[in-house]
């Protein structure tokens, strides 16, 4: 019997989270109705003790955890710092719309533990635990779909369930014919397994699997719940529902390409990029003609889920995969965030036309806008633009140079809608929209401009920083 390594401290930021839940729960129980911000904040200062716990565990060797079944290496913690990062800036938008709600306090709990999932798929390196962490992950979402309880809540918290929950079994099911085939779990024992599987059980369980974690990562085909989902939710929820779920989904995904498919039969490389040249292509066309911005926001991280599989198609051709991929996933998260944030700030403002003289009532607010959405199309000095050079750079080395050139056309063609919300913000007009302001969201937005200029300038170090190996 193999020795197992069960030292909680390898997994201290999701015990921290989790603890933090767990106590906001109590504590919401007991506390009044007009100080349920205290479990907000008890979040907030878990998610900060959570960073910095990663980043110390960063600096050490990589490692596994809980007999092998958790790494603790550069990708769980690249994931675990722009998780809980994405968790405090959703927390941030969240207290001036909740304030006073007689769920406040749920609510926050629920955030928690839906990043407690995101977390969990980010270092597993088990099926089992991996199917028990996505549905950590969506069982809260889809309660925060619908937590307003009015009618487009409801309908986007029930679509996101019906198809989370057919997507989900046939995760399940591929769970299952996985391990059926290779007779393990653990991923490095999987894949030695599977170079000797017959190939069509291996591709039944290997698409099962894709079904379940494009669904949660918001990529097509599992892409139809994102537009409806998004706009029927709460702002704050929205902006959750398109970041923190992708970054456990995806780099689960990237973990399974280089662990348990890359050696394998299966075609995955090529599987993977003409999913990400669909995603990339139907979320811009889906988002050209939008005039409610979270619809638009919804059809654009669609879109960004093809930028994002650039690099995971490329896991085993090229060197440069994980820094593209680690990079792009952090500066995705917070310039996708800082949109939504200026979203919150101005909770009338709808539509595209409700910004109409957004430059002149509040021009810091409008830069943050006009910085955040030209950086979702990978304008420098922002971000976005450092990590699709990043990504386009990756597929080129591994062999897949006409996505790198579908990638270039889509992101050209992506600043036709982006433009449409940029110029009513930045003409002349006055909307009734802009009235009503949420301040502590519009300073969020603030910072999340700010860290996206930042780490697009910095790029360098971050990209050494994430040049770490993966634990095996």
């Amino acid at each position: 019997m193999t020795e197992m390594n069960e030292n909680p401290l390898d997994l201290l930021p999701e015990v921290l989270l989790a603890a933090s839940a767990v106590l906001g729960l109590l504590l919401g129980s007991w506390l009044p109705r007009a100080r349920q911000w205290a479990v907000g904040m008890l979040a907030v200062v878990a998610c900060v003790a959570g960073i910095v716990a990663a980043s110390v565990a960063a600096t050490e060797p990589a490692t596994t955890a809980f007999g092998e079944a958790f790494a603790v290496d550069t990708v769980t913690g690249a994931s675990r710092i722009v998780v809980l990062g994405g968790t405090i800036l959703v927390l941030g938008v969240s207290f001036r719309p909740l304030r006073g709600d007689p769920r406040e306090s749920e609510f926050y709990v629920l955030v928690q533990l839906a990043a407690l999932g995101a977390l969990m798929m980010a270092g597993t390196q088990d099926l089992l635990l991996f199917a028990a962490a996505y549905l950590l992950a969506s069982i809260p979402a889809y309660t925060l779909a619908g937590f307003r309880k009015d009618g487009p809540g409801t309908e986007a918290a029930l679509k996101f369930y019906v198809v989370g929950a057919l997507l989900g079994v046939l995760l399940l099911a591929g769970v299952t014919v996985l391990y059926a085939a290779g007779r393990a779990t653990l991923y490095p024992m999987l894949g030695d397994a599977l170079r000797d599987a017959p190939e069509p059980l291996v591709a039944v369980g290997a698409v099962g699997l894709l079904a379940g974690v494009l669904f949660k990562a918001g990529g097509v085909p599992g892409h139809f719940w994102v537009p409806d989902a998004v706009q029927g939710s709460i702002a704050p929820v929205a902006a959750l529902l398109t970041t923190l779920p992708k970054i456990g989904a995806l780099a689960a995904l990237f973990r399974v390409g280089d662990d348990v498919f890359a050696g394998s039969s299966l075609p995955w490389p090529a599987l993977i990029a003409l999913l990400a040249a669909a995603s990339m292509t139907l979320g811009n066309l889906g988002a050209f003609f939008q005039q409610d911005v979270k619809r638009l926001l919804a059809y654009s991280t669609i879109s960004q889920v093809g930028y994002l599989l650039l690099p995971v198609a490329v896991v085993d051709r090229s060197d440069l995969a994980q820094q593209a991929f680690l990079y792009y996933l952090a500066a995705y998260t917070v310039t996708n965030l800082g949109a939504f944030a200026v979203v919150c700030a101005l909770p009338q403002a709808h539509t595209l036309d409700d910004y109409r003289g957004l430059a002149k009532d509040r021009p810091l607010l409008a830069a943050s806008l006009v910085v955040c959405l030209l950086g979702l199309v990978g304008t420098p000095p922002t971000a976005v633009f450092l990590g699709k050079l990043q990504a386009f750079s990756a597929v080129f080395d591994g062999g897949y140079a006409w996505l790198a050139v579908l990638a270039a056309v889509n992101t050209v063609a992506s600043l036709f809608y982006y433009l449409r919300w940029i110029v009513p913000a930045v003409s002349r007009g006055a909307s009734p929209g802009l009235a009503e302001e949420d301040r502590t969201a519009r300073v969020v937005a603030y910072a999340a401009t700010v860290v996206s200029v930042g780490l697009g300038l910095a790029g360098g170090p971050v990209l050494d920083a994430l040049a770490g190996p993966m634990s095996l």
